[in-house]
C-alpha cells in the first residue's frame, strides 16, 4: 500500500474492538483507518485493506456504482456498507413481515484509478447510524471458512463414527474457545453431509463398477 498525505503528523488509527468499540478484556487493536489520498497498486489491494478495516469495525461491506472507460476498464468504484440505502416497501400495511437491514446508512468509500493503474481513495465517510458488532465479525456468513486441517479432522472423525458434536467441541477446545473460531457449528455439519454424499456416491459407482 502506498500512503500519501498531505498531514505529516500521525493520525490516531487505534482502533478497540468489541460490539461497542471495544474487545471484552480491554485490549486495544490497531488498525490503519481510511484516508483521502491513500494509494493503492490495484483494485484488489484497496478491497483486501478496506475489508479488513471493515471486519476490524464490525460491519459488512459491498460494492455499488462501478464505472469503466471507454476501453471497458474499470476506473471507479464505490464502497459502501451493507446498511446503506432504505426498502421500498408497496404494500400498505404498518407491519412489516420481513425485517431488512438497509437503514440509508451513509459509510462509504469511493475509490478511482489513474491512467496508470494506480487506484486512490476519493472521499471516506466512517459514521454509520447503526450498531455495528466487531465481536460477530467472524460469524458472518462471508467471514467464515473451513480451514484445510479442520476439514481433514471432520472427515477423519466420522470415518470413525465419532459423533459430529464432540468433533466440534474437540476442535473449538483446541482453538481455545468460540471466540476463537471462524466457523460455526452448521458449518461442519454441512460439509460432514457433503463428504457423506461424496463418499456414497463413490460408493455407489464402485457397485455399479463390479457388476462389469
Amino acid at each position: 500500500m502506498l500512503v500519501e498525505s498531505d498531514d505529516e503528523s500521525d493520525h490516531d488509527n487505534t482502533k478497540l474492538q468489541g460490539d461497542d468499540g471495544t474487545k471484552g478484556d480491554g485490549v486495544i487493536v490497531t488498525m490503519p483507518v481510511p484516508e483521502v489520498g491513500m494509494k493503492f497498486k490495484d483494485k484488489n489491494e484497496i478491497f483486501n485493506f478496506y475489508k479488513r478495516y471493515t471486519y476490524n469495525m464490525g460491519f459488512l461491506v459491498r460494492k455499488r456504482n462501478l464505472k469503466r472507460d471507454d476501453d471497458g476498464v474499470l476506473r471507479y468504484v464505490i464502497y459502501v456498507c451493507s446498511h446503506e440505502g432504505k426498502k421500498i416497501s408497496n404494500t400498505s400495511f404498518s407491519l412489516k413481515l420481513h425485517a431488512t437491514i438497509q437503514s440509508g446508512c451513509k459509510a462509504r468509500l469511493t475509490t478511482c484509478s489513474n491512467i496508470c493503474g494506480i487506484w486512490g481513495i476519493n472521499t471516506v465517510h466512517l459514521d454509520h447510524n447503526h450498531k455495528t458488532s466487531p465481536s460477530k465479525s467472524r460469524l458472518y456468513r462471508c467471514n467464515r471458512e473451513l480451514s484445510a486441517q479442520v476439514k481433514r479432522r471432520l472427515e477423519v472423525n466420522d470415518i470413525a463414527g465419532i459423533l459430529l458434536h464432540k468433533s466440534f467441541n474437540s476442535i473449538v477446545i483446541e482453538a481455545g474457545g468460540y471466540e476463537n473460531m471462524i466457523c460455526i457449528e452448521k458449518d461442519r455439519r454441512n460439509y460432514v453431509e457433503q463428504v457423506r454424499l461424496l463418499r456414497l456416491g463413490e460408493g455407489d459407482a464402485s457397485t455399479i463398477q463390479s457388476y462389469f
